[in-house]
């Protein structure tokens, strides 16, 4: 078997697995170059490239809004409904006053779509095949990012260049732009890749990571949530540059742990390879309910519904027995509360999960987990601790 390494005239030697091998042992002594592609908008430029009536306008794709009173969350929004500060997650309700602010400004009415997981799923297969023929190791990382090792190029301009040339023949191929970082290492990469969009293409050389980093925003690093962010603005500390004057020290009592890691990616330095081949740690699915309800017949037959999925996918991942079900609630204050058990002898069969996973719900319907008698708005079941 073998592979194209490269894209741009004058790269295409075709190497056998056997000399890639090599040349990824030789460049993993030397020299790491990752490129993270990053599709822009992904669901809602799929629609407008297969709806040419939706070109322009704003476009939202996620949960129905049902005028307002939708469920559910925003999955992407095009450009032209990011000016009205629609976002990916942001809860449909939201994004619908948002949306009807801005048409009773006198802006273009924003539509909205529920989207189709099945074009979007067939569209990102056939870019990841193109992105593929580039990288001497390659991830996908969800359905619309990727990264790609192409150390053995040698320098950081031949990356350049060959991101560059995935971009066009991305657009060649689908119609669709997409944002291309090129860095020392993934977390850089990807950093770069976000911060020209959309259609944009980001160098990051070894040697000016800590500099690129320092101006931006805290939220901007990998790891930075609402709680860390608030808790570093305490002290004064809004862009990465001033996290990199703080000593590890300081960053490890204030973080424990998560300290340390949050000192080295605040100068660039990550050592995650790129790499195929992730280990599956949970499998689950949720579901947010049309209506809250404490209804425990209507409840149990959706959780039930949900066991059947999860021990369908875990079944299907060739996986034989399972430890750890997790269970979660939300009500409809939007509290939620997780509950999990962790069985001594491994368990593997449908009727146990069924088993674990109603022990851990039976609670939330009475006094025991829900002595207020709230409402339930949603809904998990999950998977964990798995073997072969």
């Amino acid at each position: 078997m073998s592979r194209v390494v490269g894209g741009t005239e004058g790269h295409n030697h075709r190497m056998t697995r056997k000399e890639a091998n090599r040349a990824r042992w030789y460049t993993s002594l030397t020299m790491r170059i990752v490129i993270h592609v990053d599709m822009d908008a992904f669901f809602a430029a799929v629609e407008e490239r297969y709806n040419p009536q939706f070109r322009g306008k704003p476009l939202v794709v996620g949960a129905d809004p049902k005028e307002g009173r939708g469920r559910g969350v925003v999955a992407t929004s095009n450009y032209a409904a990011r000016r009205y500060g629609i976002r990916s997650a942001m809860p449909i309700t939201e994004a619908w006053r948002r949306a009807e602010e801005a048409r009773r400004n006198g802006e273009p009415e924003t539509i909205f779509l529920t989207g189709n997981d099945e074009l979007y799923a067939e569209v990102s297969e056939r870019i990841m095949e193109i992105l593929e023929r580039y990288a001497d190791a390659f991830e996908q990382a969800s359905v619309d990012e990727a990264y790609l090792d192409v150390s053995s190029l040698g320098s950081f301009g031949k990356a350049e260049e060959v991101a560059r040339t995935l971009k066009k023949d991305v657009f060649e191929a689908e119609g669709l732009t997409c944002s291309a970082g090129v860095g020392p290492n993934k977390l850089i990469a990807k950093m770069a890749s976000e911060f020209r969009k959309p259609d944009g293409l980001t160098l990051v050389h070894p040697a000016e990571v800590e500099a690129f980093l320092a101006p931006l925003p805290i939220r901007a690093l990998p790891g930075i949530g609402p709680k860390t962010e608030t808790a570093l603005r305490a002290c004064g500390v809004a862009i990465i540059g001033d996290i990199q004057r703080m000593t590890r020290g300081e960053l490890v009592r204030m973080f424990g742990a998560w300290g340390t890691t949050l000192s080295e990616y605040s100068r660039g330095n990550s050592d995650e390879p790129v790499s195929g081949e992730r280990e599956t740690k949970s499998i689950g699915e949720q579901e947010t309910f049309a209506e809250d309800t404490l209804d425990p017949g209507f409840i149990l037959e959706r959780v039930r519904a949900l066991i059947a999925c999860v021990f369908e996918r875990f079944s299907q991942n060739g996986f034989r027995t399972f430890r750890t079900v997790v269970l979660t609630v939300r009500f409809a204050d939007f509290t939620t509360t997780t509950r999990s058990h962790t069985s001594r002898a491994a368990l593997g069969t449908r009727t146990a999960l069924d088993g674990e996973a109603l022990r851990l719900l039976l609670p939330f319907l009475d006094a025991r987990e829900n002595p207020g008698r709230k409402k339930i708005r949603l809904v998990g079941v999950r998977v964990e601790k798995f073997s072969r």
